[in-house]
């Protein structure tokens, strides 16, 4: 979708929209058509390998550069299970943008391919996503991807067997500063 060009943009971009949010100033948007369709996105945060903060839109509620200027900030200062990042780590803060694709409803856990799909689950009782990209850190095949979606998602074990319970997959282009 986006070629390296436009990739190393963004991941500039959300860059300085953290640094410039630590000291208060704007941070204009690059423009470029590319960035004004509107994609699922989160922003990952780490240093030396360690997630430092992860926050995103599952579904496509606004341009491609909106969102990764709003999840970089939430990502560096919302996500509730890290401190604000501070002045002091951007020198080892590492970007990753995931753009997601379409959601694609799975009827059969066959369908599913680790290494090309991640997972969100709906459920009446909890909801949850994990990356692509987050099987294939961990190793983990199907089952196991599976149990953990549930336990992201703050549900019991077998959940995702419930009639109620709606699982999907997709795919995203992610790229990082790595």
């Amino acid at each position: 979708m986006l070629n390296s060009t436009q990739k190393q943009c963004l991941l500039d971009y959300a860059m300085a929209v953290i640094r410039n949010n630590l000291v208060g100033s704007p941070c204009p948007a690059p423009e470029d058509e590319a960035y004004q369709v509107k994609r699922g996105i989160f922003v990952s945060l780490h240093i030396d390998g360690a997630l430092r903060g992860c926050i995103g839109y599952i579904l496509p509620y606004k341009s491609i550069v909106e969102s990764v200027k709003e999840m970089a900030v939430a990502a560096a200062f919302r996500d509730p299970r890290f401190p604000p990042v501070s002045k002091s780590e951007l020198p080892d803060l590492q970007v990753e943008i995931s753009i997601l694709s379409e959601m694609i409803p799975v009827d059969d856990p066959s369908e599913i391919q680790i290494g090309r799909d991640g997972l969100y689950v709906d459920h009446p009782e909890g909801s949850g996503l994990l990356l692509p990209q987050v099987a294939v850190e961990w190793n983990w095949d199907v089952p196991q991807f599976l149990k953990h979606l549930e336990n992201k998602a703050g549900l019991p074990a077998g959940a995702l067997r419930d009639p109620e319970s709606e699982l999907f997959r997709f795919s995203a282009e992610v790229f990082s500063t790595k």
